[in-house]
């Protein structure tokens, strides 16, 4: 059997198939269709690694056809040709999830460089995949699916970073995954069988933060009945991830950064030093660079941290990966409730393509549970996408109201409103889904004096 790559070139115009067919021939099998509907057959016969389509076509057009290939499992690589070249269609071609875009007449020199490199990607999402295959479940990276640019980039900064000692700051809004990438760096590192130490900084007061990161002695504080070791001493040989940095007090940033110069601490209300070898981790949801010149986060802590900055997309700039992460989800989520489905429709992928996703992967996948969950079929379809995203809450075409002609704190009023009645009254649930902390939710109340 032949190793060659497959090419479907899918055109209604047949002097530029057959043109297309004779330069590509020699490298590549190549399939031919005249329009989308030939073109979903041939995918169901033949395994395609990439998919060189026309955009306008009679029928189905091409990205309508992008967005019912990339439903498919697998999904090849797509790059859209057109006469009719615009900014605005390439930058919708791209953000539904094609690899690239062309126009006709077509360089033959310059499709070939791209091919080339589309195939180089391929081999790239498959070492991601044995990246994921080297990981126990329990780590949780299986969840970071995607095909997207942004998303290999992560994949390789994580495979590159990962062995050293570098600090590593993650950047990302709420339901990105950032302690999912935080975790892959440590079992990936030397120290993967040492210790991960996570902790959530915006859930522990100013006042218990500093013996919860560096321990306290017997009778440092009411209630101190005897010694504890804090998580930098826990984290010893290992990692310590703080989540939410952004959320650490003044004094505190302090501590932490003799620990990043020194490696030693005391524990509160002791004067013996403590020597740790730690790889620090950290993530935050908020700009660390804009708090530095506000005057709220250290900038010689900034820069300790920001050795190496790891920034996660928003789900909303990386829709292609939508299908992709939902079949992920109906399988294993399907098995952890003891389901038997047959995955899931393009239909219902459509409705979920069209949510802005303001709590990200998170958010997906517990609208994915759910609905593994509530279904009675044997395959999740659009009756089982629930009736908000339907009805279009939370969707692309909602009015933003940072444009609507009101101030940046009416604004952000509202969508506290909106986000607690939406979530019946549930803080930790509205501050997810706002993508800021509890504490930043309840600061936010009292700011607006927005209390019942």
């Amino acid at each position: 059997m032949s190793e060659r790559p497959t090419i479907l070139i899918v055109d209604d115009e047949k002097n530029t198939r057959d043109g297309l067919a004779r330069a590509l021939k020699g490298p590549y099998n190549v399939v031919l269709a005249d329009q989308g509907e030939t073109a979903l057959q041939a995918l169901d016969a033949h395994k395609v690694d990439i998919v060189l389509s026309d955009v306008r076509m009679p029928g189905m057009d091409g990205l309508t056809l992008l967005k019912r290939i990339l439903v498919r499992d697998p999904q090849p690589l797509c790059i859209l040709l057109t006469a009719y070249g615009s900014v605005e269609t390439a930058v919708e071609a791209m953000k539904n999830g094609a690899y690239d875009f062309l126009t006709k007449p077509v360089n033959l020199d310059h499709l070939d460089l791209l091919l080339k490199r589309a195939l180089r990607s391929r081999e790239i999402e498959a070492e991601n995949r044995d990246l994921h295959q080297q990981l126990d479940s329990k780590y949780g990276l299986e969840n970071m699916v995607g095909n997207s640019p942004a998303m290999h980039e992560v994949f390789e900064t994580i495979k590159q970073v990962a062995p050293s000692r570098a600090t590593v700051l993650i950047q990302g809004e709420s339901g990105t995954g950032k302690e999912l990438v935080a975790r892959a760096l440590h079992h990936l590192s030397p120290r993967g069988q040492n210790p991960f130490i996570p902790v959530h900084c915006a859930a522990l007061s100013e006042a218990l933060l500093p013996s919860e990161l560096f321990g306290h002695e017997k009778g440092a504080f009411t209630n101190a009945i005897e010694q504890r070791k804090g998580r930098f001493e826990l984290a010893d040989h290992g990692s310590l991830f703080l989540d939410e940095v952004g959320e650490v007090d003044p004094a505190t940033q302090v501590k932490i950064l003799r620990v990043l110069e020194e490696r030693n601490f005391e524990r509160v209300g002791g004067s013996q030093t403590v020597e740790v070898d730690v790889r620090l981790i950290t993530a935050t949801n908020k700009d660390l660079r804009q708090m530095v010149d506000e005057g709220s986060f250290r900038e010689d802590l900034y820069f300790r941290l920001n050795v190496v900055l790891i920034q996660l997309p928003p789900l909303r700039d990386r829709t292609g990966d939508i299908p992709t992460l939902a079949h992920h989800f109906v399988e294993s989520l399907a098995a952890e409730n003891n389901k038997e489905l047959d995955g899931i429709t393009t239909e219902a992928i459509e409705a979920l393509n069209a949510h802005d996703w303001p709590g990200n992967v998170r958010e997906l996948r517990n609208v994915i549970e759910r609905m593994v969950v509530l279904c009675r079929g044997n395959r999740l379809t659009l009756r089982d996408v629930p009736a908000e995203l339907k009805a279009g809450t939370g969707g692309r075409g909602q009015a933003n109201p940072l444009t609507s002609g009101v101030s940046l704190e009416e604004a952000e009023q509202q969508m506290i409103l909106a986000a607690l009645k939406s979530n019946k009254n549930n803080r930790t649930r509205a501050a997810e889904q706002l993508g800021i902390s509890r504490r930043t939710l309840h600061r936010k109340l009292n700011e607006y004096d927005l209390h019942d």
